[in-house]
């Protein structure tokens, strides 16, 4: 398990510039862990204060309201990180983390991170612009919620998607998925994806989406 742990903090880009002593104790202080699908392994009243590192799988960050509507923050894969905002006072302790497949999870306590960002700034710095690249999409998707219409916030997010992929195809994520995402009911989200299909924009498959008419839905996501 050790050699295990230490060829995937190895390649990981947080941590490229770390020296083999580094990595050493780093391989001493994280901890590796495998997350099943649909497995909720952070809920708010968990007050353990500690980062995550996706190395393998996706994961959904999610707040319930009082009314017990779901609203998702974010759906994180490989390479991404979460947990990090307690350094800056903001704790998790109101958000839901959950393994929408099965997830390989590198996991270090916060005084373990203190500890690595004071002797290697780097690190810290690059944490920094992961930080910001998330918060930068998180208030996209805030504007898209209070500016524009559900086919218009719904292309925004297909393009999006596809995108992080680098693809056309989107896959995994089921209409319900879309719609907490951006904050409408499934059926509407299944509506909206219907009528984009039938202009031909869109292809759907189980769970699987297709873009088929880029500038189209381009121009959609723009109205």
């Amino acid at each position: 398990m050790m050699d295990e742990k230490a060829g995937h903090l190895a390649d990981m880009d947080l941590f490229r510039e770390l020296s083999d002593r580094d990595m050493a104790e780093l391989d001493r202080v994280i901890t590796l862990t495998n997350v099943s699908r649909g497995r909720v392994f952070y809920q708010p009243e968990d007050l353990g204060e500690v980062l995550f590192l996706i190395k393998q799988g996706r994961v959904q960050l999610y707040r319930i309201s009082p009314e017990g509507k779901k609203l998702v923050i974010a759906t994180l894969g490989p390479g991404a990180l979460f947990g990090e905002m307690a350094l800056l006072g903001q704790q998790m302790h109101s958000a839901f983390a959950e393994a929408l497949e099965d997830c390989l999870i590198l996991v270090m306590s916060r005084a373990d991170l203190e500890r690595l960002i004071l002797s290697k700034p780097a690190v810290g710095l690059r944490m920094l612009e992961m930080t910001s690249r998330r918060l930068n999409d998180a208030e996209a998707r805030l504007k898209d919620m209070a500016f524009k219409g559900i086919p218009a916030r719904l292309a925004s997010l297909l393009l999006r998607l596809a995108d992080e992929r680098d693809a056309n195809d989107i896959v995994g994520l089921t209409h319900q998925d879309l719609a907490e995402t951006i904050g409408t009911y499934r059926e509407t989200a299944t509506q909206v994806l219907n009528d984009m299909k039938l202009a031909g924009l869109i292809e759907i498959g189980r769970k699987r989406i297709g873009i088929l008419d880029r500038a189209h839905l381009e121009e959609l996501a723009r109205s």
